[in-house]
């Protein structure tokens, strides 16, 4: 093993120490490209260099945290996606039942699961005999502090309609949007990882794991989507990344729903091989 790998290692172990941010789930590319993005910034010529600013200058925690975990997301991020919840994953599944549980697993900042309250809240506020929760969850607990304040930017809500903004958020003085407390009171946040095999919450009727498995090895997204299996009650939705795909070895596991926008249904038996 050369230098630039040994340090690479070290690098690597010290940041999982560090971070609590377990790299060797991520492809190894992936980490690289991180690290070199933040090594550049910080004009750390190698691995090495880096672990020395990273050990000097505390400040940089939170920047290489950012870089490892990349919270990109917005409201109503794929609007087809959000469509398809609101005209049939959630009119379906309130005739089952009165009472739903959602997961909205790598929450992010918050507008993925706040999108799912707002879908949730519209469903329920004209039929008093529904109701619903939706648990969201993230490894990184900085992120998960500003989801579950829900506190935005005005830039963050600028594809809403006026009146969902009117409706669902208050203007602060700060020139911040808050989000009201009728979707607050929706919502469970709570850190978790994704690799640790155990589901946060169980019986789950919606689960959205969005953009998040693309970092992820081949591995450690069958593994998730066991995970997600096991969380998911019969007949339970799964919604993936629009570019993201399940595995040959998991595919057997779900039912395609609606192919284009990635929404899957627990299969409760995965079909028996066929003899030869």
């Amino acid at each position: 093993m050369d230098d630039s790998a040994t340090d690479f290692n070290i690098l690597k172990r010290h940041v999982e120490q560090l971070l609590k941010i377990q790299c060797s789930n991520y492809k190894e590319d992936y980490i690289k490209r991180r690290f070199l993005s933040r090594m550049r910034s910080t004009n750390s010529a190698t691995y090495a260099d880096y672990l020395r600013y990273l050990k000097a200058h505390p400040a940089e925690n939170e920047s290489l945290r950012n870089a490892l975990t990349i919270n990109v997301t917005e409201f109503f991020r794929d609007k087809e996606v959000w469509d398809e919840v609101k005209n049939v994953i959630l009119p379906a599944l309130f005739q089952q039942k009165k009472r739903i549980t959602i997961w909205c697993a790598g929450s992010s900042t918050g507008e993925e699961p706040y999108t799912l309250a707002i879908l949730l809240y519209e469903a329920t506020v004209n039929h008093k005999d529904r109701s619903g929760i939706i648990t969201a969850t993230d490894i990184d607990e900085v992120v998960l502090a500003k989801a579950k304040a829900g506190v935005f930017e005005e830039k963050a809500i600028q594809k809403l309609p006026v009146s969902q903004v009117q409706r669902h958020f208050t203007k602060r003085p700060d020139g911040l949007y808050e989000v009201k407390p009728h979707l607050k009171e929706l919502l469970r946040f709570r850190p978790h990882d994704l690799m640790s095999g155990v589901p946060p919450v169980r019986y789950v009727d919606l689960l959205t794991c969005r953009n998040v498995t693309i970092y992820f090895t081949e591995k450690q997204k069958d593994d998730l989507a066991r995970l997600f299996h096991s969380a998911l009650v019969t007949d339970g939705y799964y919604i993936m990344g629009k570019t993201e795909y399940l595995g040959r070895q998991v595919e057997d596991l779900f039912i395609a729903k609606n192919s284009a926008q990635k929404v899957f249904m627990k299969r409760e038996k995965p079909p028996q091989a066929k003899l030869l």
